[in-house]
């Protein structure tokens, strides 16, 4: 067995085009994720089989069983009352890729993890961080589940807020984890930035993950279909106290008021860009210039086709194509944080290109 001490260049250079490879089927994960929600399909199997669900139906019998699993939740006796077993098999085949896609990635990290571990091409504190992202990535799975079963309950149509929310911000949680590895695996000792251009990349990061875990809240509660202008919310532009907090008790207003829910997606959206402008600002003398403005130009742009969305009143593509740019965000302001903060954690020779999310970050769209 090869030791950390004496793991090969190679080793190096495959561990970190396998943590891009799991960057991208967790973008794939997150984009199919979306179009099971907004398909209305992710209802659709009512059991949690990790292994046998794996083999979809087979038969004619698999598929009137399955079928009929399905006309006893509230989701088919309240909303698609009637539906036939063509338009079931349909919603069924996106819920069941999203599973499977979910399957595959987690052979696809433990089993070359595994694999690396045996080489010796993995030193301590990477295999720490990576068994970490594991643990999180099955509890991912259980999770989704979770999720699923509370749009199982009596009088529910769709999964709590909440539960998505956390859903969407665990796969993102994951996805910025494999960035920021696959980063810190650069050849070179790399340079860290100034303290203040770091603080702009870490909080501009954070920024987007709470975005995207309010965005999980927006879909979850369908508050993307309510106050569709811009940029006002139905002729003003910030609702009444009555208004936003509706709800009692007042702490729910955050998660069920749909008013409320939005404006604090809309005030965060035009954060996260203030915030990206100001570090691009902060970096426009220094060699993080380009990728500094790129981030920037990327968080004007999901902002932009956030209001598209909802002026649209959330169409399909529309919808898919928010959340999608919006995890490619997290990517990029991830590998711009890990760049400023330097300090490479690869033993690979200096003059070697860079692979994978340094150059992203470089170009940063």
């Amino acid at each position: 067995m090869v030791t950390a001490a004496t793991a090969l260049p190679d080793d190096h250079r495959t561990v970190r085009r396998w943590l891009v490879l799991l960057v991208l089927l967790v973008i794939a994960m997150v984009a199919v994720g979306g179009a099971t929600r907004l398909t209305g399909s992710g209802l659709s199997i009512t059991e949690w089989r990790p292994v046998t669900g794996a083999v979809p139906p087979l038969s004619a019998e698999a598929w009137a069983a399955e079928f009929e699993k399905y006309r006893g939740t509230p989701q088919y006796q309240i909303l698609n009352q009637g539906m036939g077993l063509s338009d079931f098999k349909v919603l069924y085949a996106w819920e069941w890729g999203h599973r499977m896609l979910g399957r595959l990635i987690g052979l696809a990290f433990f089993l070359p993890l595994l694999w690396f571990w045996w080489r010796g091409a993995l030193d301590r504190r990477l295999g720490i961080a990576l068994f970490g992202l594991g643990l999180i990535g099955g509890l991912q799975g259980a999770i989704g589940w979770i999720m699923v079963a509370s749009g199982l309950q009596p009088g529910m149509t769709a999964v709590a807020p909440l539960k998505l929310a956390l859903h969407l911000t665990t796969a993102s949680l994951i996805l910025a984890g494999l960035v920021w590895l696959a980063v810190g695996l650069r050849p070179g000792p790399g340079e860290p930035a100034s303290a203040r251009l770091r603080r702009g990349a870490y909080a501009l990061m954070g920024l987007v993950l709470l975005q995207i875990w309010l965005g999980g809240l927006v879909a979850g509660s369908k508050a993307g279909l309510v106050h569709n202008t811009w940029p006002d919310m139905d002729g003003v532009l910030v609702p009444p106290l009555s208004e936003l907090f509706a709800v009692r008790p007042w702490i729910e207003n955050f998660v069920d008021n749909t008013t409320l829910v939005q404006f604090n997606h809309r005030l965060t959206a035009y954060l996260v860009v203030l915030v990206a402008f100001l570090h691009a600002l902060d970096a426009r003398a220094t060699g993080a210039a380009r990728r500094a403005a790129g981030l920037a130009v990327l968080a004007l742009s999901q902002a932009a086709l956030g209001v598209m969305t909802l002026l649209l009143a959330v169409p399909l593509w529309a919808g898919l194509a928010h959340q999608v740019l919006a995890v490619l965000l997290l990517a990029a302001a991830t590998a711009n944080a890990r760049v400023c903060r330097g300090v490479s954690t690869a033993r690979v020779p200096q003059a070697e290109t860079p692979f994978g999310f340094e150059a992203l970050s470089e170009r940063a769209a």
